[in-house]
């Protein structure tokens, strides 16, 4: 079988997701087991893997889901302890204090606050948070989940203190001695000084494909969810979204060249939220107030919209008060805690990694399945739900209230993520079988390679994609295929660092499409069985964010033998002459 057919046929199961749960909106729980049975398949019948091992591979995914839902489920309590403490409404006074206008707190909150707990966590953990919370304020459920997969894009490759990086394209590129002649030939000694010359091309990329997704954010909530439908709403405050991008890029690009990849991120949201929400308070590029945008009345709302229960806004009860600072108290726990757990100078993060779970060579397959407990994010949710049910002083009726509907929530989600995680491990764990072949995602990639040839800039961000598609971690896409970007990179005799840049962005815009992080955030909402509808609306802006970097990616590579005027510079112009045409026939202020 050709490379073509081959990846032909490893595109099977990625298409069953297409064609069940985007095209026809079936919901993940009975989509997905057709796309795990659709790569077991394959893996048995043309890659020759065997039945163990496959086995193995679907157990590993098991393990892999029971850790989302531990992290599910601790967002879900922290939300309803939050809720039945009366917290949350304390917090929906205060942002209607700074404003009630709908599109900036969607920027506060999940452009952000979601970027800073991006930083400290990673792996999904901002929708985890921040969707939950703007549901709490009263956004419908679908919007919030939408706007946080948006996110999902310009911090990620430096999250969880910059694991994508350091983790990720270490390990894949790690052991190549080509890689390290080139890292030599550039002058680096260390290797850790050749991941931040790596992470700061990353930045660049994302910088400058950041500009517009505080836009996209506000653009798309206002056409899907608004009353009248319209882009031209969210397109109103394009000055204030232009500049929270550039107040969360600006110290994100300066922390990434000054510090490398561990802060972006995490910094470059926290100064970011410090400067908007004070010229927000100040009224800096605020919309006129005759001009504040609401949704509909909730009587009003589509069915698609609406998870099976609404977080309703209790008071807090009478005879006692919460102030601002306690009702906020627990989310600072919750990002205090992800970053003391998180750096690696400090000890806790080896500490609680320690301890770990594990289950090595599941029937002598050589795949082994674990599980730190204490180190994921969920031990930190229930942590801080603990904190706030003491500091808010909860009875036990308020407590027990929370915890069970906490565990149905969780249950509901369980279903689809049994299916969709088994499912990604055995895609990814096709390589080394009795037909020879490689990987699926590897065959994937060397398809679109020969399709592409010296177009390859403008592929590489969207193989990055479509591996965290797959895997639901731009760390994995990464280590998957930093060595085969590196490779084609030298293949064309262009510099191969820019390429591997290339697919650590695609690799972080997947995620706003990777359906077990849709999975688990709508789960947090009681959104279980709409994972199509937010892909449907998350997709358009994720062929964006891949076409953009790797149109630039195109005109930086081939600027010297092909001049500064090439294809690559002109869908660079083209997008943002477009984007200002777009603002300009549709602002009003």
């Amino acid at each position: 079988m050709g490379t073509l057919g081959l990846a032909a046929v490893a595109l099977v199961p990625i298409a069953v997701v297409a064609l069940f749960l985007v095209g026809l909106r079936w919901p993940a729980s009975r989509a997905m087991p057709l796309s795990w049975i659709a790569a077991a398949g394959l893996a048995w019948a043309v890659w020759g893997i065997s039945g163990v091992t496959i086995a193995a591979a679907s157990i590993n995914g098991l393990v892999v889901a029971g850790t989302l839902l531990y992290i599910i489920f601790g967002a879900l309590l922290l939300l309803h302890t939050m809720q039945e403490s009366g917290a949350l409404s304390v917090i929906r006074r205060g942002f209607v204090g700074i404003t009630p206008d709908r599109r900036i707190q969607v920027l506060l909150i999940a452009w952000l606050f979601g970027a800073f707990i991006e930083g400290s966590a990673g792996f999904g953990t901002p929708a985890a948070v921040a969707v939950p919370l703007m549901v709490g304020l009263g956004f419908p459920p679908l919007a919030a989940v939408v706007a946080g997969m948006l996110i999902q894009s310009t911090p990620v490759s430096f999250g969880a203190a910059g694991t994508p990086i350091l983790v990720g394209v270490s390990t894949g590129l790690s052991g190549s001695e080509a890689v390290a002649a080139y890292a030599a030939g550039l002058g680096f000694a260390e290797w850790t000084d050749f991941l931040a010359f790596i992470g700061f091309r990353v930045a660049v990329l994302h910088t400058v494909a950041g500009t517009l997704v505080p836009l996209i954010v506000v653009a798309t909530m206002t056409r899907f969810f608004g009353e009248r439908r319209s882009f031209r709403e969210g397109l109103q405050v394009w000055k204030f979204a232009l500049f929270a991008a550039v107040a969360m890029t600006v110290p994100y690009l300066l922390t990434a060249w000054l510090l490398g990849p561990e802060f972006p991120a995490l910094l470059g949201g926290l100064i970011g939220l410090g400067i908007v929400v004070t010229a927000a308070k100040r009224g800096l590029f605020m919309p006129p107030a005759d001009q504040h945008f609401e949704f509909p009345a909730r009587s009003a709302w589509e069915k698609d919209w609406i998870g099976r229960k609404l977080v309703p806004d209790t008071q807090p009860e009478a005879g006692r008060t919460i102030g601002a600072v306690s009702a906020w108290a627990p989310y600072a726990v919750v990002g205090g805690l992800l970053v003391l757990t998180r750096l690696p100078s400090l000890p806790f993060k080896d500490f609680l990694s320690g301890i770990v779970i594990r289950w090595p060579d599941i029937f002598g397959s050589g795949i082994t399945a674990s599980a730190a407990p204490f180190f994921l994010p969920g031990a930190v949710f229930i942590a801080a739900s603990l904190f706030a049910a003491v500091v808010h002083r909860m009875n036990g009726g308020q407590i027990g209230r929370a915890v069970s509907a906490s565990l149905r929530s969780t249950g509901l989600a369980s279903v689809a993520l049994v299916f969709t995680v088994p499912m990604v491990q055995v895609f990814l764990n096709t390589g080394g079988g009795a037909a020879g072949l490689a990987s699926m995602p590897i065959a994937l990639a060397e398809g679109a390679a020969q399709i592409a040839g010296s177009a390859w800039p403008f592929f590489a961000p969207f193989i990055g994609g479509l591996g965290a598609f797959v895997a639901g971690s731009n760390t994995v896409s990464n280590m998957m295929f930093s060595l085969f970007q590196f490779g084609v990179g030298e293949r064309l005799s262009v510099d191969p660092g820019w390429v591997v840049a290339l697919q650590a962005v695609g690799g972080a815009a997947g995620n706003m499409i990777c359906v077990h992080n849709v999975v688990a955030a709508s789960a947090v909402v009681g959104l279980v069985g709409r994972e199509g509808a937010v892909i449907r609306r998350t997709l358009v802006p994720f062929v964006y964010y891949a076409l953009l970097p790797g149109a630039l990616g195109y005109a930086i590579l081939w600027s010297g033998s092909l001049g500064p005027v090439n294809a690559g510079s002109v869908v660079v112009a083209g997008i943002f002459i477009a984007a200002g045409l777009w603002i300009f026939r549709n602002r009003t202020n």
